[in-house]
C-alpha cells in the first residue's frame, strides 16, 4: 500500500469531514445536565453510532455507563490474524465558558483565517473525525489491515469515570493489542508529536462556615469571623510566594529530561499579557508536565453587583489538583485534604469532597507502535521527525486500559495543538492538521499490521 493513494483520498475527503465536523459541533454535548439538556448528548452519541454503522462496524452499540451517560461502541473486523487497535475519541465538551467572547458561536463550525472554529472542533470532535478519515482512506485502498474497536466517551471533560467503570466491568470489550488515544495534540503546529506522558487530576470541593447568617459588617466585622476571608486565606496557602503549588508533604522539584518548552513560546501560547511573570520556578516543561498543579477554578461568593456590606457565613471553592506522573492521585487526594484542614484559619468549619480523580500515566516509547507511528509521522509531515513530549491534562482513561491490558501497547496522538486553545473560548482546529493526522493514523495501521506480521 502506497502513502500517496492514502494521503491523496484523505484529501478528496476533507469537504466532507468538515460538513461532518459541523454537525458533530453543533450538538451542544455537554456532560453537565444541571447546565445542559441530556437530550444533546444523546443524540451526539447517536450520531456517533450512526456513523459507525455507515462504515461497516458491526456490535454498534450504545454503552449506558454508571455516571449516567453514552459512550459509543463499534467494531470493525480485520484480516485473519491481524493484530487488535483500539481508536478512543470523546464527544462530549467543555461549556462554551462566555458566549459573548466568542468571535462566532461556539456550537457553530465557522471557518475563519484558515482555520475552524467551534466548541469540540479539537477536543475532541474532530478526534473522531480524524479516525473516521484514517479508516475511510484505507477502505478506498483495499481494505483497513487490523481489526478496528472504536469508543467514543461521553463524559471525558466531567472526569466522572463513567467509562472506566464500564471498561473494569466488561474487560473483554475495549481488549486491543495497541491503543490509541486521539485526544493529545502535537507540541507546535506542524510538528508531529506524540505524547508519552500525563498529569492525573482531582478536583475537590471545599465549603467554609464560620456564622449561623451573614452579619452587618460595620456592626460585627473585625470580631465575626468572616468565611470568604477564611477560604482566601486557604486557597492561598496552596502557593509558595512565586506561584509553586505547595501541598504539605506533595514533592513539587521533579524534572523534565525530554523535549522543552521554551519560555516565550509558552507565554505566546498561553497569550501571557505583557509585563505579567510566569508562576513557580524550573523550566516550563518541568512545571507543566512533572510537577503537580493547584487551580482554582471557582469560588462560591456574592458577585461585586449588588454586594451588601456583610461578614459572610460561608464560602466555597473548587479546586483542581494536577497530579505528576510516578505519583498515585489518592494518595495526593490524601494530601491536599491535610493540607487543607491544617491550614484552615480561626477554627472554620471545613467540609471537603472530592467530586473527581484520575491516575496520571506513563506509556512505554520503545514499543514497536512507536516505531511504526514514527515511520507513518514522517511520511505525513515531510522533513519532520516524530517528537515526544508530556502534557499537563489529564486522560483518567488511560491509566484503566493500562491496568486492565497491561501487554497493549498506547499512544496518544491529536488535534490539540497550542492554537487551537482546548477549554477556552475560540476553540478551533487545523484542517490542514486534521489531514496530516489522519494520513499519519492511516499509514500507522499498515505499518504496525506489517510489524505484528514480521
Amino acid at each position: 500500500m502506497s502513502p500517496i493513494p492514502v494521503a491523496e483520498t484523505i484529501a478528496s475527503l476533507m469537504p466532507r469531514a468538515r460538513q461532518e465536523l459541523a454537525e458533530l459541533v453543533a450538538f451542544r454535548s455537554v456532560a453537565d445536565f444541571s447546565q445542559f439538556p441530556r437530550s444533546e448528548s444523546e443524540a451526539a452519541a447517536n450520531w456517533v453510532a450512526d456513523a459507525l454503522r455507515a462504515e461497516g462496524f458491526r456490535d454498534v452499540a450504545l454503552l449506558d455507563t454508571p455516571d449516567g451517560t453514552q459512550s459509543v461502541y463499534g467494531y470493525l473486523p480485520g484480516p485473519e490474524g491481524a493484530p487488535t487497535v483500539l481508536l478512543y475519541a470523546h464527544y462530549d465538551v467543555q461549556p462554551p465558558l462566555d458566549d459573548a467572547a466568542w468571535i462566532s458561536p461556539a456550537f457553530e463550525l465557522t471557518e475563519r483565517d484558515g482555520r475552524w472554529y467551534g466548541r469540540g472542533a479539537a477536543d475532541c470532535k474532530g478526534g473522531f473525525i480524524m479516525h473516521l478519515l484514517a479508516l475511510r482512506a484505507l477502505k478506498a485502498d483495499g481494505g483497513v489491515p487490523v481489526g478496528v474497536k472504536v469508543i467514543v466517551e461521553g463524559s471525558e471533560e466531567q472526569g466522572t469515570g463513567g467509562l472506566q467503570q464500564y471498561a473494569e466491568a466488561q474487560p473483554e470489550l475495549l481488549a486491543a493489542d495497541t491503543i490509541v488515544i486521539g485526544d493529545a495534540g502535537n507540541f507546535r503546529l506542524g510538528l508531529p508529536t506524540v505524547t508519552a506522558t500525563l498529569r492525573g487530576m482531582t478536583l475537590l470541593k471545599v465549603k467554609i462556615d464560620t456564622l449561623a447568617g451573614n452579619l452587618h459588617s460595620g456592626m460585627f466585622g473585625g470580631v465575626a469571623p468572616d468565611a470568604l476571608a477564611a477560604l482566601i486565606r486557604l486557597l492561598d496557602s496552596l502557593r509558595a510566594a512565586d506561584g509553586s503549588t505547595t501541598v504539605d508533604g506533595l514533592a513539587s522539584d521533579a524534572v523534565w529530561e525530554g523535549l522543552q518548552y521554551p519560555e516565550a513560546d509558552f507565554r505566546a501560547d498561553a497569550k501571557v499579557l505583557e509585563g505579567v511573570g510566569l508562576i513557580g520556578e524550573g523550566t516550563v516543561a518541568d512545571r507543566l508536565w512533572a510537577r503537580p498543579a493547584v487551580t482554582v477554578l471557582g469560588i462560591d461568593c456574592p458577585s461585586v453587583a449588588g454586594a451588601t456590606p456583610s461578614v459572610h457565613a460561608s464560602a466555597g471553592a473548587l479546586i483542581s489538583l494536577r497530579v505528576p506522573p510516578g505519583v498515585d492521585t489518592a494518595e495526593a487526594i490524601k494530601l491536599l485534604q491535610a493540607h487543607l484542614v491544617a491550614h484552615t484559619p480561626w477554627q472554620a468549619r471545613l467540609e471537603l469532597e472530592v467530586v473527581g480523580q484520575g491516575q496520571p500515566f506513563q506509556a512505554d516509547t520503545s514499543s514497536p507502535a512507536y516505531a511504526s507511528m514514527a515511520a507513518a509521522m514522517e511520511v505525513a509531515y515531510p522533513g519532520q521527525e516524530m517528537q515526544v513530549s508530556g502534557m499537563g491534562g489529564s486522560i483518567p482513561l488511560c491509566n484503566t486500559l493500562t491496568s486492565l491490558y497491561p501487554d497493549a501497547e498506547m499512544l496518544l496522538i491529536g488535534l490539540s495543538e497550542p492554537e487551537a486553545q482546548i477549554h477556552a473560548v475560540n476553540e478551533s482546529v487545523s484542517p490542514q492538521e486534521l489531514e496530516r493526522l489522519a494520513v499519519a493514523e492511516a499509514l500507522f495501521l499498515v505499518n504496525y499490521a506489517r510489524s505484528k506480521r514480521a
